[in-house]
């Protein structure tokens, strides 16, 4: 059942991000994003735990979000950074072959949460990486790529280093743009499961308050993986990153700094429809 009231508050807190320039005040309303998303969600573990019209209410769904075009270059990233989002919210993803799409599997409102957040969160990315290549930071750097080279009938994979190419360093940044976003976001959600943990404990009959919501969030998180098992037809194992692309240690660490500056709500609006971006 999709929250109406949960996504106009998160998106107040989009809008109170990206309207400071104080980057700890950005990082609280970023973490405040994530915290306000699993509170729901344990609400919503909590909620059908005790009430079988809540259990009958709300159940697992399938839903196919768009990345971007056939074709278009760097679609892993964004794949990647959705998937980040995605395992801070409770959803299991499968990945199109060409990156084009991924479905989520999971409650509607976690995955109405979590395409709110990479919404904003993927246009910074686009962003940031544009940026960076624009400085031209990333000249004069290399990267490792593995090639394959051929002697007579022997073919074999070796490592070299390469002068950065501007493709190869925007993969690099934005790859780890999506791994600081994704550390920050699983910290955000933490730290509120022990904050309703420990509110459970300081009410009357704590320690079993406190039991009860462990396993109603943990039954939750079953059920999610139950239904995955049972609704996924996918085959073989996504990775975000090929040993072919080329790593870059330069600009990883500048992704990184990135990530850890980037403020959730690029422009304040939510919604799918951009989450998208066929430049």
């Amino acid at each position: 059942m999709r929250d109406d009231k949960l996504l106009t508050k998160i998106g107040g807190l989009l809008r109170q991000a990206e309207g400071t320039d104080n980057e700890h005040e950005a990082e609280a309303f970023m973490a405040a994003a994530q915290r306000l998303a699993t509170a729901a969600s344990i609400d919503l573990a909590l909620a059908r735990a005790h009430d079988p019209a809540a259990r009958k209410a709300a159940s697992p769904i399938t839903r196919q979000v768009h990345i971007g075009k056939a074709g278009k270059r760097g679609l892993r990233t964004y794949v990647q950074l959705f998937v980040q989002i995605a395992q801070a919210n409770d959803i299991t993803c499968d990945v199109a072959s060409n990156s084009t799409f991924v479905i989520a599997y999971g409650f509607e409102s976690d995955i109405d949460a979590c395409e709110a957040l990479y919404t904003s969160l993927v246009i910074q990315m686009v962003a940031a990486s544009d940026a960076y290549l624009k400085s031209g930071a990333y000249k004069g750097q290399t990267a490792r790529q593995v090639v394959t080279r051929t002697n007579g009938y022997v073919r074999r994979r070796v490592v070299e280093e390469k002068a950065l190419s501007p493709i190869t360093a925007r993969l690099n940044f934005q790859s780890a743009f999506a791994s600081r976003i994704g550390a920050r976001l699983r910290e955000a959600r933490d730290a509120q499961q022990a904050e309703a943990m420990e509110d459970a404990t300081s009410t009357v009959g704590g320690a079993g308050r406190s039991v009860s919501t462990a396993v109603a969030m943990r039954d939750k998180e079953i059920e999610v993986k139950d239904f995955y098992r049972a609704e996924s037809t996918a085959r073989g194992h996504w990775r975000p990153t090929s040993a072919r692309a080329g790593y870059s240690t330069a600009a990883r660490q500048a992704g990184d700094r990135a990530g850890k500056r980037a403020r959730i709500g690029a422009d304040g609006r939510l919604g799918g429809a951009r989450g998208a971006l066929d430049r």
